[in-house]
């Protein structure tokens, strides 16, 4: 059982990096600091934007509008955060005793 909770605490930690870059490319897509026409940045741009969108439109619909400002990765971020930590202080304790 420590297997299935390390294997879900290395894909939580996995996903949290992917959302770090995918905020980070959206911010560097936004100021053209990339070339947006360019087919390998276009196809990351694609698969950042696959791979997170599931997660945070949910969260987005619940959000208010602060008028551009994008804070759904924060509150995804914290979320695992708070699943991550649940995981090894209650369920792992439960789980080895």
């Amino acid at each position: 059982m420590l297997a299935i909770l390390q294997t879900v605490d290395l894909a939580l930690d996995i996903y949290t990096w992917i959302i770090i870059a995918s905020a980070v490319f959206s911010w560097l897509y936004a100021f053209n600091v990339v070339n947006s026409r360019n087919r390998f940045v276009a196809s990351i741009g694609e698969f950042l934007y696959k791979v997170t969108e599931p997660a945070l439109r949910p969260i987005r619909k619940i959000l208010p509008d602060l008028g551009g400002i994008d804070i759904s990765p924060i509150v995804l971020l914290l979320a695992i955060f708070f699943v991550r930590r649940f995981m090894w202080t209650t369920l792992a304790p439960m789980l080895l005793s």
